[in-house]
Protein backbone atom coordinates (compact mmCIF):
# COMPACT_ATOMS: atom_id res chain seq x y z
CA UNK A 1 0.00 0.00 0.00
CA UNK A 2 1.47 3.31 -1.24
CA UNK A 3 0.67 6.35 0.84
CA UNK A 4 1.35 10.25 0.34
CA UNK A 5 1.19 13.66 1.79
CA UNK A 6 1.13 16.74 0.78
CA UNK A 7 1.17 20.36 2.84
CA UNK A 8 -1.87 21.89 4.35
CA UNK A 9 -2.80 25.33 2.51
CA UNK A 10 -1.65 27.16 5.38
CA UNK A 11 1.98 25.86 4.94
CA UNK A 12 1.85 25.58 1.18
CA UNK A 13 1.55 29.25 0.34
CA UNK A 14 4.69 29.52 -0.92
CA UNK A 15 5.07 26.27 -2.17
CA UNK A 16 1.43 24.93 -3.93
CA UNK A 17 2.68 22.40 -6.09
CA UNK A 18 5.16 21.00 -3.90
CA UNK A 19 3.99 17.35 -2.58
CA UNK A 20 6.19 14.71 -0.64
CA UNK A 21 5.15 12.06 -2.04
CA UNK A 22 6.84 9.97 -0.06
CA UNK A 23 5.85 6.26 -0.10
CA UNK A 24 4.70 5.42 3.94
CA UNK A 25 4.37 2.44 3.53
CA UNK A 26 6.93 0.79 1.16
CA UNK A 27 9.25 3.76 0.79
CA UNK A 28 12.20 1.39 2.03
CA UNK A 29 14.94 0.60 -0.85
CA UNK A 30 15.09 -2.85 0.42
CA UNK A 31 11.47 -3.54 0.70
CA UNK A 32 10.96 -7.25 1.65
CA UNK A 33 9.46 -9.41 -1.53
CA UNK A 34 6.00 -10.12 -1.19
CA UNK A 35 4.69 -13.30 0.47
CA UNK A 36 4.90 -16.71 -1.97
CA UNK A 37 1.25 -17.79 -3.62
CA UNK A 38 0.94 -20.97 -1.54
CA UNK A 39 -0.90 -24.28 -2.95
CA UNK A 40 -4.38 -24.84 -1.90
CA UNK A 41 -8.03 -26.81 -2.45
CA UNK A 42 -10.42 -24.05 -2.44
CA UNK A 43 -12.93 -25.08 -0.25
CA UNK A 44 -14.54 -21.55 -1.13
CA UNK A 45 -15.26 -22.18 -5.51
CA UNK A 46 -16.52 -19.51 -7.56
CA UNK A 47 -16.57 -18.70 -11.00
CA UNK A 48 -16.37 -15.74 -13.04
CA UNK A 49 -19.10 -14.39 -13.65
CA UNK A 50 -18.39 -11.09 -15.64
CA UNK A 51 -15.52 -8.80 -16.54
CA UNK A 52 -16.11 -5.17 -17.61
CA UNK A 53 -12.86 -3.45 -18.86
CA UNK A 54 -13.76 0.30 -17.98
CA UNK A 55 -10.04 2.59 -18.74
CA UNK A 56 -8.06 3.39 -15.79
CA UNK A 57 -9.20 3.81 -12.64
CA UNK A 58 -9.01 7.16 -11.07
CA UNK A 59 -5.78 7.34 -8.77
CA UNK A 60 -8.58 7.85 -5.86
CA UNK A 61 -11.15 5.86 -6.96
CA UNK A 62 -14.08 4.34 -4.35
CA UNK A 63 -16.88 2.55 -6.41
CA UNK A 64 -20.09 2.73 -4.79
CA UNK A 65 -22.57 0.48 -4.82
CA UNK A 66 -26.78 1.45 -3.99
CA UNK A 67 -29.50 -0.42 -4.17
CA UNK A 68 -28.06 -2.77 -6.56
CA UNK A 69 -26.29 0.19 -9.16
CA UNK A 70 -22.22 0.29 -8.97
CA UNK A 71 -20.75 4.16 -9.97
CA UNK A 72 -17.68 4.23 -11.62
CA UNK A 73 -15.10 6.86 -12.65
CA UNK A 74 -12.00 6.29 -14.72
CA UNK A 75 -9.10 8.45 -14.58
CA UNK A 76 -9.80 9.93 -17.67
CA UNK A 77 -13.37 11.32 -16.98
CA UNK A 78 -15.79 8.81 -17.79
CA UNK A 79 -18.35 8.14 -14.83
CA UNK A 80 -20.32 4.81 -15.39
CA UNK A 81 -23.20 3.52 -13.50
CA UNK A 82 -23.55 -0.14 -14.03
CA UNK A 83 -25.93 -2.68 -12.87
CA UNK A 84 -24.31 -4.81 -10.69
CA UNK A 85 -25.79 -7.97 -11.34
CA UNK A 86 -24.88 -8.08 -14.89
CA UNK A 87 -22.36 -5.32 -15.78
CA UNK A 88 -24.49 -3.88 -18.50
CA UNK A 89 -23.82 -0.08 -18.62
CA UNK A 90 -26.92 2.18 -17.43
CA UNK A 91 -25.12 5.37 -18.44
CA UNK A 92 -22.25 6.72 -18.86
CA UNK A 93 -20.44 10.44 -19.16
CA UNK A 94 -17.49 12.39 -20.08
CA UNK A 95 -16.71 15.02 -17.13
CA UNK A 96 -14.15 16.74 -19.77
CA UNK A 97 -11.07 16.59 -17.98
CA UNK A 98 -9.27 13.64 -15.48
CA UNK A 99 -10.81 12.86 -12.37
CA UNK A 100 -8.84 12.61 -9.28
CA UNK A 101 -11.19 11.29 -6.68
CA UNK A 102 -14.59 9.36 -6.92
CA UNK A 103 -17.16 8.73 -6.86
CA UNK A 104 -20.12 9.64 -4.77
CA UNK A 105 -23.39 8.18 -5.61
CA UNK A 106 -27.02 7.51 -3.93
CA UNK A 107 -29.05 6.21 -6.88
CA UNK A 108 -29.80 9.33 -8.42
CA UNK A 109 -26.35 11.57 -8.06
CA UNK A 110 -23.47 11.47 -8.83
CA UNK A 111 -20.44 13.60 -7.92
CA UNK A 112 -16.37 13.11 -8.28
CA UNK A 113 -13.72 15.74 -7.73
CA UNK A 114 -11.62 16.38 -11.02
CA UNK A 115 -7.70 16.88 -11.21
CA UNK A 116 -8.22 20.69 -11.84
CA UNK A 117 -9.91 20.72 -8.22
CA UNK A 118 -13.49 20.82 -9.51
CA UNK A 119 -16.71 19.18 -7.92
CA UNK A 120 -18.83 18.05 -10.66
CA UNK A 121 -22.55 16.39 -10.13
CA UNK A 122 -24.35 13.92 -12.74
CA UNK A 123 -27.32 12.68 -12.98
CA UNK A 124 -28.90 9.99 -15.56
CA UNK A 125 -25.61 10.71 -18.17
CA UNK A 126 -25.56 14.26 -17.87
CA UNK A 127 -23.40 17.21 -16.28
CA UNK A 128 -25.91 18.85 -13.99
CA UNK A 129 -23.22 21.26 -12.38
CA UNK A 130 -19.37 21.80 -11.30
CA UNK A 131 -17.76 24.61 -9.06
CA UNK A 132 -14.16 25.11 -8.03
CA UNK A 133 -12.92 23.64 -4.34
CA UNK A 134 -11.02 26.03 -2.21
CA UNK A 135 -8.71 22.90 -1.31
CA UNK A 136 -8.04 20.01 -2.51
CA UNK A 137 -10.07 16.82 -1.47
CA UNK A 138 -8.64 13.55 -1.07
CA UNK A 139 -11.86 11.33 -0.28
CA UNK A 140 -14.87 10.79 -2.63
CA UNK A 141 -17.48 12.92 -1.94
CA UNK A 142 -20.51 12.16 -0.33
CA UNK A 143 -23.64 12.15 -1.77
CA UNK A 144 -27.11 11.84 0.71
CA UNK A 145 -30.08 13.52 1.20
CA UNK A 146 -30.03 15.26 -1.64
CA UNK A 147 -26.63 17.03 -0.54
CA UNK A 148 -23.25 16.69 -1.66
CA UNK A 149 -20.51 16.73 1.14
CA UNK A 150 -17.08 17.19 0.62
CA UNK A 151 -13.89 16.75 2.76
CA UNK A 152 -11.27 18.57 2.01
CA UNK A 153 -7.62 18.01 2.15
CA UNK A 154 -7.05 20.68 4.81
CA UNK A 155 -9.38 19.01 7.11
CA UNK A 156 -12.76 21.30 6.40
CA UNK A 157 -16.14 20.20 5.51
CA UNK A 158 -18.49 21.34 3.13
CA UNK A 159 -21.60 20.49 2.10
CA UNK A 160 -23.81 21.61 -1.37
CA UNK A 161 -27.37 21.57 -2.61
CA UNK A 162 -27.47 18.46 -5.17
CA UNK A 163 -29.53 20.06 -7.71
CA UNK A 164 -28.14 23.17 -7.94
CA UNK A 165 -24.51 23.07 -6.19
CA UNK A 166 -25.38 25.86 -4.14
CA UNK A 167 -23.45 26.15 -0.94
CA UNK A 168 -25.01 24.95 2.43
CA UNK A 169 -22.80 25.26 4.46
CA UNK A 170 -19.10 25.15 5.47
CA UNK A 171 -17.10 23.65 8.67
CA UNK A 172 -13.95 25.71 8.63
CA UNK A 173 -10.34 24.25 8.65
CA UNK A 174 -9.05 22.51 11.87
CA UNK A 175 -6.06 22.09 13.30
CA UNK A 176 -2.33 22.43 12.78
CA UNK A 177 -0.96 19.77 11.03
CA UNK A 178 1.51 20.75 8.31
CA UNK A 179 0.72 16.82 6.50
CA UNK A 180 -2.60 15.73 5.23
CA UNK A 181 -2.33 12.21 3.50
CA UNK A 182 -3.07 11.96 0.19
CA UNK A 183 -5.66 8.95 0.60
CA UNK A 184 -9.02 8.65 0.69
CA UNK A 185 -10.62 9.64 4.51
CA UNK A 186 -13.31 8.83 6.32
CA UNK A 187 -16.51 10.77 5.52
CA UNK A 188 -19.93 8.76 5.85
CA UNK A 189 -23.66 8.98 7.05
CA UNK A 190 -24.95 7.31 10.68
CA UNK A 191 -28.73 7.88 10.54
CA UNK A 192 -29.03 11.69 11.00
CA UNK A 193 -25.38 12.04 11.72
CA UNK A 194 -22.48 12.89 9.42
CA UNK A 195 -19.34 11.12 10.46
CA UNK A 196 -16.05 13.06 9.23
CA UNK A 197 -12.31 12.39 9.99
CA UNK A 198 -10.56 15.13 11.09
CA UNK A 199 -7.27 14.55 11.44
CA UNK A 200 -7.05 12.20 14.33
CA UNK A 201 -10.85 13.13 15.47
CA UNK A 202 -13.51 11.28 14.32
CA UNK A 203 -16.66 13.79 14.62
CA UNK A 204 -20.11 13.59 14.49
CA UNK A 205 -21.45 17.10 12.40
CA UNK A 206 -25.21 18.10 12.36
CA UNK A 207 -25.70 17.69 8.28
CA UNK A 208 -27.75 20.37 8.21
CA UNK A 209 -25.99 23.21 8.95
CA UNK A 210 -22.46 21.96 10.06
CA UNK A 211 -22.65 21.83 13.54
CA UNK A 212 -20.25 19.62 15.42
CA UNK A 213 -22.44 17.64 17.43
CA UNK A 214 -19.55 15.50 19.07
CA UNK A 215 -15.45 14.39 18.58
CA UNK A 216 -14.10 11.32 19.91
CA UNK A 217 -10.07 11.62 19.81
CA UNK A 218 -8.70 8.34 18.42
CA UNK A 219 -4.96 8.82 18.55
CA UNK A 220 -2.56 11.19 19.73
CA UNK A 221 0.50 12.54 17.12
CA UNK A 222 3.56 11.07 18.26
CA UNK A 223 7.07 11.68 16.75
CA UNK A 224 10.18 13.44 16.39
CA UNK A 225 9.17 14.91 12.98
CA UNK A 226 6.08 15.51 11.49
CA UNK A 227 5.97 12.48 9.17
CA UNK A 228 5.84 10.16 12.50
CA UNK A 229 2.88 12.58 13.75
CA UNK A 230 0.73 11.95 11.13
CA UNK A 231 -2.28 10.40 12.01
CA UNK A 232 -4.82 10.87 10.06
CA UNK A 233 -7.99 8.62 9.94
CA UNK A 234 -8.09 6.48 6.69
CA UNK A 235 -11.11 4.97 5.05
CA UNK A 236 -12.97 2.88 4.45
CA UNK A 237 -14.78 3.18 7.88
CA UNK A 238 -16.49 0.17 9.37
CA UNK A 239 -20.17 -0.12 10.74
CA UNK A 240 -20.99 -2.81 13.60
CA UNK A 241 -24.81 -1.57 14.75
CA UNK A 242 -24.22 1.76 15.92
CA UNK A 243 -20.87 1.84 16.28
CA UNK A 244 -17.88 3.28 13.73
CA UNK A 245 -14.37 1.24 14.10
CA UNK A 246 -11.34 3.38 12.12
CA UNK A 247 -7.98 3.52 11.88
CA UNK A 248 -5.79 6.42 12.26
CA UNK A 249 -2.51 5.91 10.17
CA UNK A 250 -0.24 3.93 11.54
CA UNK A 251 -0.81 4.35 14.96
CA UNK A 252 -4.31 3.20 16.25
CA UNK A 253 -7.78 1.29 15.09
CA UNK A 254 -10.96 2.38 17.41
CA UNK A 255 -14.90 1.73 17.80
CA UNK A 256 -16.77 4.69 18.44
CA UNK A 257 -20.61 5.10 19.02
CA UNK A 258 -21.89 6.92 16.64
CA UNK A 259 -24.60 8.18 18.38
CA UNK A 260 -23.15 9.70 21.63
CA UNK A 261 -19.34 10.04 20.32
CA UNK A 262 -18.31 7.75 23.01
CA UNK A 263 -15.24 5.61 22.03
CA UNK A 264 -15.89 2.32 22.95
CA UNK A 265 -11.97 1.09 22.90
CA UNK A 266 -8.54 2.10 21.17
CA UNK A 267 -5.44 -0.41 20.09
CA UNK A 268 -2.22 0.33 18.72
CA UNK A 269 -2.08 -0.63 15.37
CA UNK A 270 0.31 -0.26 12.15
CA UNK A 271 -1.77 0.04 9.28
CA UNK A 272 -2.58 2.32 6.49
CA UNK A 273 -5.73 1.33 4.87
CA UNK A 274 -9.37 1.03 6.61
CA UNK A 275 -11.48 -1.74 8.25
CA UNK A 276 -14.27 -4.14 7.62
CA UNK A 277 -16.45 -5.23 10.41
CA UNK A 278 -19.77 -7.53 11.09
CA UNK A 279 -21.47 -7.99 14.49
CA UNK A 280 -18.41 -10.01 16.08
CA UNK A 281 -15.46 -8.78 14.74
CA UNK A 282 -13.82 -6.27 12.87
CA UNK A 283 -10.98 -6.65 9.87
CA UNK A 284 -8.15 -5.14 9.04
CA UNK A 285 -4.16 -5.23 7.35
CA UNK A 286 -1.29 -4.08 9.30
CA UNK A 287 1.42 -2.66 6.91
CA UNK A 288 3.57 -5.17 6.35
CA UNK A 289 0.66 -7.33 5.29
CA UNK A 290 -0.72 -9.44 8.74
CA UNK A 291 -4.26 -9.83 8.56
CA UNK A 292 -6.25 -9.45 11.85
CA UNK A 293 -9.21 -9.80 13.11
CA UNK A 294 -9.88 -7.94 16.39
CA UNK A 295 -13.36 -8.40 18.86
CA UNK A 296 -15.53 -5.48 18.36
CA UNK A 297 -16.69 -5.19 21.80
CA UNK A 298 -12.95 -5.24 23.42
CA UNK A 299 -10.77 -4.97 20.59
CA UNK A 300 -8.54 -7.66 21.83
CA UNK A 301 -7.02 -9.54 19.14
CA UNK A 302 -9.38 -12.95 18.00
CA UNK A 303 -6.55 -14.22 16.07
CA UNK A 304 -3.83 -13.04 12.94
CA UNK A 305 -2.44 -14.22 9.66
CA UNK A 306 0.76 -14.20 8.14
CA UNK A 307 -0.58 -15.47 4.78
CA UNK A 308 0.01 -12.53 2.45
CA UNK A 309 2.91 -10.22 4.25
CA UNK A 310 4.33 -7.64 1.97
CA UNK A 311 1.59 -8.21 -0.26
CA UNK A 312 0.18 -4.60 -0.89
CA UNK A 313 -3.37 -5.38 0.89
CA UNK A 314 -6.45 -3.24 -0.20
CA UNK A 315 -9.15 -2.74 2.73
CA UNK A 316 -11.22 -5.89 3.09
CA UNK A 317 -14.43 -6.54 2.77
CA UNK A 318 -16.19 -9.19 5.40
CA UNK A 319 -18.98 -11.10 3.61
CA UNK A 320 -21.06 -14.21 4.61
CA UNK A 321 -17.93 -16.65 6.09
CA UNK A 322 -15.31 -15.28 4.20
CA UNK A 323 -12.81 -11.72 4.28
CA UNK A 324 -11.83 -10.83 0.67
CA UNK A 325 -8.58 -8.95 0.89
CA UNK A 326 -7.24 -7.61 -2.77
CA UNK A 327 -3.46 -6.96 -3.44
CA UNK A 328 -0.93 -5.15 -5.47
CA UNK A 329 -0.39 -8.48 -7.54
CA UNK A 330 -4.04 -8.32 -8.80
CA UNK A 331 -5.28 -11.44 -6.58
CA UNK A 332 -8.09 -11.26 -4.42
CA UNK A 333 -7.68 -13.52 -1.55
CA UNK A 334 -10.81 -14.75 0.64
CA UNK A 335 -9.47 -15.53 4.00
CA UNK A 336 -12.16 -17.59 6.31
CA UNK A 337 -13.62 -15.44 9.21
CA UNK A 338 -13.19 -17.68 11.88
CA UNK A 339 -10.04 -17.85 11.78
CA UNK A 340 -8.47 -16.49 8.85
CA UNK A 341 -7.67 -19.80 6.59
CA UNK A 342 -7.59 -19.54 2.88
CA UNK A 343 -10.69 -20.44 1.13
CA UNK A 344 -10.02 -19.45 -2.40
CA UNK A 345 -7.68 -17.12 -4.32
CA UNK A 346 -9.31 -15.01 -7.53
CA UNK A 347 -7.02 -13.64 -10.22
CA UNK A 348 -7.55 -10.46 -12.29
CA UNK A 349 -4.74 -8.49 -14.70
CA UNK A 350 -2.27 -8.67 -12.43
CA UNK A 351 -2.16 -4.68 -11.48
CA UNK A 352 -3.45 -3.87 -8.40
CA UNK A 353 -6.94 -3.73 -6.58
CA UNK A 354 -7.37 -0.44 -6.12
CA UNK A 355 -10.04 -0.57 -3.32
CA UNK A 356 -11.76 -2.98 -0.71
CA UNK A 357 -13.47 -5.66 -2.77
CA UNK A 358 -17.95 -5.02 -2.73
CA UNK A 359 -20.72 -7.67 -2.39
CA UNK A 360 -23.58 -7.39 -4.89
CA UNK A 361 -26.08 -9.56 -4.42
CA UNK A 362 -24.06 -12.76 -4.68
CA UNK A 363 -21.56 -10.91 -6.46
CA UNK A 364 -17.87 -10.37 -5.47
CA UNK A 365 -16.80 -7.60 -7.45
CA UNK A 366 -13.02 -6.01 -7.65
CA UNK A 367 -11.81 -2.74 -9.67
CA UNK A 368 -8.12 -3.65 -11.16
CA UNK A 369 -5.50 -0.24 -11.70
CA UNK A 370 -6.12 -1.54 -14.72
CA UNK A 371 -10.19 -0.32 -15.02
CA UNK A 372 -11.31 -4.17 -15.05
CA UNK A 373 -14.08 -4.94 -12.72
CA UNK A 374 -14.01 -8.87 -11.81
CA UNK A 375 -17.69 -10.43 -10.59
CA UNK A 376 -17.31 -13.34 -9.35
CA UNK A 377 -20.29 -15.46 -7.83
CA UNK A 378 -19.95 -18.70 -5.59
CA UNK A 379 -20.86 -21.77 -6.98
Amino acid sequence: MKSSFSLTPSLAAAAAAVLLALAGCSSSPSRPEPAALTAFNPTLPARLAWKVQLGEAAPLSVPVLVGGELALASASGTVRVLDAESGRERWRAEVGSPVAVGVGFDGETTAVVTQGNELVALAQGKVQWRLRLASRSFTAPLVAGQRIFVLSGDRSVSAFDARNGARIWSQPARGTEPLVLQQPGVLLAVGNTLVAGLGARLTGLNPGNGVTLWEAPVASPRGVNEIERLVDLVGPAARVQRDVCVRAFQSALACVDAQRGALRWTKPANGAVGLAADASLVYGVESNGRVLAWKSDSGDVQWQSDLLLHRGLSAPLAAGRSVAIGDAQGYVHVLARADGKLLNRLETDGSAIVSAPLLAGQNLLALTRKGALYAWRPE
